[in-house]
């Protein structure tokens, strides 16, 4: 198909709503990201399917939610971990091969989270090639571990399915990573590109290079949001450079929202300086500040500058939609939970969503509709509460008993989802779910060894989340 945008799509690790300066932050310096949201469309109802990374980026990749694709637990663990004999499988039709079978050259470099196993990784789910981390930041040989966490072994940088580098420098890691994207970009200027950049900033522990420290104004955190705010500067000037700004969409989102002001769950009792406001709840909750995210959308050639959508939209839209733009097939032997919301990026057009619903694991724990919010349950624990999101944002004024109507509509469409889902707590099982990934005799990818010449036997910094 001849004239397919390339696509890069920047997916950030536990950033939150509250920490861009488009969306309302006086924390951080963020221009780049300010201009690039002036310069296309910003979402202000902008959902991650899960608020924890391994489930919000297996939905991302696969326009599903995870409980679909047997994503949401993990040997009863929100996560996946080190070695574990799960994962994403290559039967999943993912978005990179979807733009790979339309002629994309296509590239993943950050952050994985999908599944460890030479099975699950990237290039065997459409990507020509991969540099990164295959799990979170905090998975390695760190300081201060817990007396219930088992010592995990060291963390691997990868290229493609090879470990290149154990323990690495993590400081340096966001300047390799733009490097890689920049390489990348300049090598596929005859034809279409995907790049996916998931980067490893916010998520604990927080290592960054002294300039940025220097001029960052709240802390290791603020430092780590400006870091990505260059990487994205230094991109978008690079397209500018080649020419191919206009021929290209850029999009812009994190996998869930922030720890917020908190100390780390485990480490520093320093309050970490991260934003989800004006939403109520973290990452790892239900709440808005959870699961809602930055995501900004630019096509200079397509998409008016300055628009903002209340909309709501979902990291899983991506997948459907770009394959509608890019020339790409959705796979018809199966249901993707995501929708085409090209209409949303083009002008004013309703959310092709009815419903959005709010998995924490298996349990269904809330469903929204329109501006409101139904809860049912917190951690395996019902819960019911009744919110209005276009007048109470935060979440703060229950009002249940005011809207019978309105309860038993929700309550409808929760038994939808929990019908082809299911739901754990309740003992659902649901009817259109499909089975998670499993090698047999899994391994770590990497091994401790006292003599080896890390770069760090052991990462100086406890904070963990």
């Amino acid at each position: 198909m001849r004239g397919q945008p390339n696509v890069v799509l920047i997916n950030c690790d536990d950033l939150g709503y509250g920490d861009l300066g488009c969306y309302g932050s006086t924390r951080n310096a963020t221009p780049a990201l300010d201009r690039l949201a002036a310069d296309g469309v910003r979402f202000d109802s902008f959902y991650t399917a899960s608020p924890v990374c391994s489930p919000a980026r297996a939905a991302l990749l696969t326009g599903c939610y995870p409980p679909r694709i047997g994503f949401g637990s993990f040997n009863g663990l929100p996560v996946l971990f080190p070695g574990m004999a799960i994962g994403l499988p290559p039967s999943e039709v993912s978005l990179a091969r979807v733009l790979s079978d339309a002629g994309y050259a296509t590239q993943a470099i950050g952050k994985w989270h999908c599944g460890d196993q030479p099975h699950f990784l990237p290039t065997n789910h459409g990507f020509d090639h991969y540099f990164g981390l295959p799990y979170s930041n905090d998975m390695g040989r760190q300081a201060d571990r817990p007396d219930f966490m088992p010592e995990l072994p060291p963390l691997p940088l990868i290229v493609d399915g090879e470990v290149v580098e154990q323990q690495p420098d993590q400081a340096s890691l966001t300047d390799r990573y733009v490097a890689k994207s920049l390489e990348f970009i300049r090598n596929s200027t005859d034809g279409p590109f995907f790049l996916y950049l998931a980067h490893m900033y916010v998520h604990l522990p927080i290592y960054v290079q002294e300039r940025f420290a220097q001029q960052s104004t709240n802390g290791a955190y603020g430092a780590a949001v400006e870091s990505i705010d260059w990487a994205t500067s230094v991109i978008l000037d690079e397209l500018d450079a080649l020419g191919i700004a206009d021929d290209t969409i850029v999009i812009f989102t994190s996998d869930n929202g922030s720890l917020g002001d908190n100390p780390p769950p485990w480490g520093s009792t320093e309050s970490l300086g991260g934003s989800n406001d004006p939403l109520r709840g973290t990452k790892g909750t239900t709440w808005e500040g959870g699961q809602r995210v930055p995501g900004i959308v630019r096509w200079p050639n397509r998409i008016t500058a300055g628009r903002v959508s209340g909309e709501i939209v979902t990291a899983m839209d991506l997948y459907p939609t770009l394959a509608a733009l890019c020339g790409g097939h959705v796979p018809d032997d199966r249901v993707i939970d995501g929708r085409d919301i090209s209409a949303l990026w083009f002008g004013d057009a309703p959310s092709p969503h009815d419903a959005f619903f709010y998995y924490w694991m298996d349990d269904l724990e809330a469903v929204r509709a329109g501006n409101w919010k139904l809860h049912f349950s917190k951690r395996g624990t019902e819960q019911r509460a009744l919110y209005d999101l276009d007048a109470d944002i935060a979440e703060t004024s229950d009002v249940l008993g005011d809207h019978p109507e309105v309860v038993a509509r929700l309550d409808e469409l929760a038994e939808r989802a929990r019908s082809l889902m299911g739901d754990a707590r309740l003992g659902r099982v649901g009817s259109e779910v499909r089975p998670v990934g499993r090698v047999e005799n899994p391994a770590p990818l990497t091994e401790y060894d006292p003599d080896h010449p890390y770069f760090m036997a052991e990462y100086d910094i406890g904070d963990r989340g």
